[in-house]
């Protein structure tokens, strides 16, 4: 009786449910798969009285899943995700003379690190590819890349989601650099004398902590941040021809001709992770790029 049921199910309604429960909203789903709001509407009347189950109860923060739906869901994204990857399977990719563009969800030290490896790479294996990087907001991110708005984000390890892979790319160490000459340069620091140097941050934000702050919330210490910056290459201009300091990761700071000098204080290392969606894990481009990445980074 199941099977003379499941004969009978357009598959189609599968593709609305899983996009129903990604975007959580009626009428961005019917958006996001080009239909009308109606016949989004009419596929989830269908699909509750085949599960007999409301699956979507509408809140004011959304159409939120029932408990059949969240217990359906991953089976039925993986079974999505296993008929895309066998049509992305057969797709040949030559970066040679691919001509495509990617959107990247970056943070700024994400840009300023990986950007500038990554380019040359680009000009010597696939002169035709083209990257457009923009930060998401977290909370958007898993959405962004289920949509295929996003095809890649760089960003510290806190997104858990099983919609989203994601592997360790970036991990450094945090020092302090300075311009040659720098009073402090020679001698080495202490806690003492690192809180007394002028410091720069940089963010994108217009305030908050930074990692080197929040590991010097332990020792119950403060920097004292003279300036405020939105970009590296900025802040080391300033840091060139100035007695302000920055403290950022190793791998970033060999980019300059500045000194490095090691931390009076432990600090977290930097963990930067390329998060990608599971829909394609098996396409021939996305998978191109993700090892041309890991070879740049990790290789």
């Amino acid at each position: 009786m199941r099977s003379r049921i499941l004969k009978k199910i357009d598959l189609n309604l599968f593709l609305v449910f899983d996009t129903i429960y990604t975007e959580r909203n009626l009428t961005q789903a019917a958006k996001t798969l080009s239909i009308t709001q109606p016949a989004v509407s009419n596929a989830l009347s269908r699909l509750r009285k085949i599960f007999n189950d409301e699956l979507f109860i509408r809140t004011s923060r959304g159409m939120l899943p029932t408990p059949v739906a969240d217990n359906i869901a991953h089976n039925v994204s993986a079974a999505l995700a296993t008929l895309n990857s066998s049509i992305l399977e057969r797709e040949a990719f030559d970066p040679a003379s691919a001509e495509r563009t990617y959107q990247f969800s970056m943070t700024d030290l994400a840009e300023a690190v990986v950007l500038p490896k990554l380019f040359p790479y680009f000009e010597q294996h696939a002169p035709g590819i083209r990257l457009q990087s923009y930060y998401t907001k977290r909370n958007e991110m898993v959405r962004q890349l289920a949509r295929g708005e996003l095809d890649f984000a760089i960003d510290v390890p806190v997104i858990e989601d099983s919609q989203v892979y994601h592997q360790s790319l970036i991990s450094d160490h945090y020092v302090c650099v300075m311009r040659p000459g720098h009073p402090a340069a020679e001698s080495g620091l202490s806690l003492e004398r690192y809180l007394e140097l002028k410091h720069i941050h940089v963010s994108s934000r217009r305030k908050g902590l930074g990692q080197v702050d929040l590991a010097l919330l332990r020792h119950k210490a403060e920097r004292r941040i003279h300036l405020r910056v939105q970009h590296y290459r900025v802040a080391a201009a300033v840091v060139s021809d100035s007695d302000l300091v920055m403290t950022v990761p190793r791998f970033l700071a060999n980019q300059y001709p500045l000194r490095l000098v090691s931390l009076p204080f432990d600090v977290p290392p930097l963990d930067l992770h390329l998060y990608w969606h599971r829909q394609s894990d098996s396409d021939q481009s996305h998978r191109w790029l993700r090892e041309s990445l890991l070879s740049l980074f990790t290789g």
